[in-house]
């Protein structure tokens, strides 16, 4: 975010008032959803420009670029590596490594998510495996909800173990400058071990009462995974530019690349690789379905958030909350990141994780003052990543995970309501949460 800009806001009115205003406004219609947030998000950064709160420049420095460009990249990469039928495969042959045993399946479907997940993108990870998954269940003639309820808690956790993982990971930092060796050694840890803990809980619940007749085995057992691979070229080809792609980000320091720079290379080699065998018209189709299937109202939704609050950061609003909340803290780092761990896990219940991390990333950052560089708030970073992703878990709404699996097991007559799926959700991210707490008290304060 950039403070250079001096607001002179239309009528004499005041920059902070007008653009807490606005981002007052936007949270509301985001979380009444009655119109897309993209739109909502473009409607707020507009009213700021023309307001004055922000000119056009200024608007266009608030804007995330490098967030914007890892996102597109490896929707591309993800939107073109799914078309092979990997994602299917995968579920089948997890399936089958466990000799169709409903628990076993429970356990190595959650392990086939959060890794997926922690290397693409959940939301696409669901996608595949839910159909898979109930089919299986079909198949198996068992209770398709815990299996759905276990895919999207570790949906939701794989995709905290990383950089690339989840949309909050990738706003903090494309901001901070973190790489994605740093969240991996300082998040994944604890993630696995929330994984483990998560697993134990979900077998407690289901896992130990789910039972198969031999002969729902043995229909399992004769599914053809590798007919599932639709395109094993394509499946070679996604697996060598994903390899590629994870070897850059773990490199990207000593290479000095940007994740945006390394994500959008992948994504062009890919839809290289993809249109090789096509020539003239039927190249430009599969560009076009290609760039079809990428989630533009995200991209854009990003793009409407970054100006809201660039406008706001302007007004020295942000400045204003930085320096409350190391007030409320008392000056201490370890009272700071918990504050932001719960805070944030409570908000991403409730709304959106994606305005509130945009919201709140430049309120961090003003704190760094206080602990004398910028360098010892880090600890702050780790306990937003942690609360904005995991919190997502607690509720049907929480995250875009969660709706996605409750649309697809609606459309097949399974019952995925907001309170059941509450009653189990709340309380197992309070256990993560937990955990994440002591973590963090542990190894960093």
């Amino acid at each position: 975010m950039t403070d250079t800009y001096v607001p002179h806001v239309r009528f004499g009115l005041d920059p902070m008032w007008v653009s807490l205003a606005v981002l007052a406004a936007t949270y509301a219609a985001i979380i009444a959803g009655r119109h897309n947030r993209a739109v909502v998000a473009l409607i707020g950064a507009a009213l700021l420009v023309i307001a004055g709160a922000l000119d056009q420049a200024a608007a266009l420095r608030g804007i995330d670029w490098d967030t914007i460009g890892l996102l597109t990249g490896m929707m591309i990469v993800v939107t073109i590596s799914r078309r092979s039928g990997l994602f299917q495969y995968l579920a089948v042959w997890s399936a089958q490594r466990v000799n169709a045993h409903p628990a076993g399946i429970l356990l190595m479907l959650q392990i086939a998510t959060a890794l997926l997940s922690a290397v693409l993108n959940n939301v696409s990870t669901v996608l595949m495996l839910v159909p898979v998954t109930l089919a299986i269940a079909e198949e198996l003639e068992v209770p398709a909800f815990p299996y759905l309820f276990a895919e999207v808690f570790a949906s939701n956790i794989g995709g905290t173990a990383t950089l690339i993982g989840d949309p909050p990971n990738i706003m903090i930092g494309s901001e901070t400058g973190l790489d994605f060796n740093t969240f991996l050694a300082n998040v994944a840890p604890v993630v696995a071990i929330i994984m483990i803990v998560q697993a134990a809980i979900v077998h407690l619940i289901w896992g130990r009462t789910l039972r198969a007749s031999p002969e729902s085995r043995v229909l399992v057992m004769g599914m053809n995974a590798p007919g599932l691979i639709s395109d094993w070229v394509l499946l070679r080809h996604s697996a060598a530019v994903i390899g590629a792609i994870l070897v850059a980000f773990v490199l990207a320091r000593p290479l000095r690349l940007q994740p945006a720079t390394i994500a959008l290379a992948g994504a062009a080699a890919l839809m290289l690789l993809d249109n090789w065998q096509h020539r003239g018209s039927k190249q430009a189709d599969n560009v076009h379905k290609t760039f079809a299937d990428v989630d533009w109202t995200t991209i854009f939704f990003f793009i409407g958030l970054f100006v809201v609050v660039e406008a706001v950061d302007a007004s020295g609003a942000l400045r204003l909350a930085a320096d409350q909340l190391v007030s409320l803290t008392g000056g201490k780092l370890a009272a700071a990141g918990a504050v932001i761990l719960w805070a944030s896990a409570a908000l991403s219940a409730i709304f959106d994780n994606i305005p509130f991390v945009a919201t709140i990333i430049p309120v961090i950052k003003g704190m760094a003052g206080a602990y004398a560089d910028a360098g010892h708030i880090e600890p702050l970073w780790w306990s937003l990543s942690l609360g904005a992703c995991l919190g997502g878990n607690a509720t049907l709404t929480g995250a875009s995970a969660n709706l996605t699996v409750a649309g697809i097991a609606e459309r097949n007559g399974i019952r995925f309501g907001f309170m059941r799926y509450m009653a189990y959700g709340a309380p197992m991210t309070f256990v993560s949460i937990a955990i994440s707490q002591l973590y963090l008290w542990l190894r960093y304060f």
